[in-house]
């Protein structure tokens, strides 16, 4: 596979400027090399970030450097691999946790029962941002790491947590 390489240098102030790189360079996945370079891989959906990274540089006075970059030998390939699996694979577990999260949520409001049309509103809501989260980050696991699978799965179960937990306030009718 072949990686996007960015490199930049920012005036030290203000912050800001280096914290917008930085943010968007995450978003995407990329894999901080050292200080100001990152590697990710070469998707098309990613170039897209990289110009907005390289225009926000720019516009902050800095300088910046892309390149299209093949790792030299399968050693450093596979390298480059496991320290961006290691990172979307921490994301996941990340995304896990706020999944039991959401089901201990679930059970403190049945225990009790909150069965309220505000609570539902609530709980919809942290299913919705869950979604976008597992989006954005399947978007960005390109090598498919092992949690991905799980966080599949757990997604479901939320969804299908909330069914439940919607019967029961429609069968109380919106009221506790």
């Amino acid at each position: 596979m072949d990686w996007i390489l960015i490199s930049y240098r920012l005036p030290a102030e203000p912050s800001r400027h280096r914290v917008a790189a930085w943010r968007e360079l995450r978003r995407v996945g990329a894999v901080s090399l050292q200080q100001a370079t990152w590697a990710l891989p070469a998707r098309r959906d990613f170039l897209d970030v990289v110009s907005k990274v390289v225009g926000l540089i720019e516009a902050a006075g800095g300088e910046a450097l892309v390149f299209d970059a093949t790792p030299r030998g399968v050693g450093m390939q596979a390298r480059l691999e496991e320290a961006y699996c290691a990172e979307r694979e921490q994301e996941w577990r990340e995304f896990l946790a706020e999944c039991a999260k959401f089901d201990k949520e679930i059970d403190k409001e049945i225990r009790i029962k909150k069965f309220t049309a505000a609570e539902l509103d609530e709980e919809e809501q942290n299913l919705e941002r869950l979604r976008r989260w597992h989006r954005d980050l399947r978007r960005r696991d390109v090598f498919l790491v092992p949690s991905q699978e799980e966080a599949d799965r757990r997604l479901k179960e939320c969804e299908q947590r909330l069914e439940g937990f919607a019967e029961q306030v429609f069968s109380y009718g919106g009221e506790a």
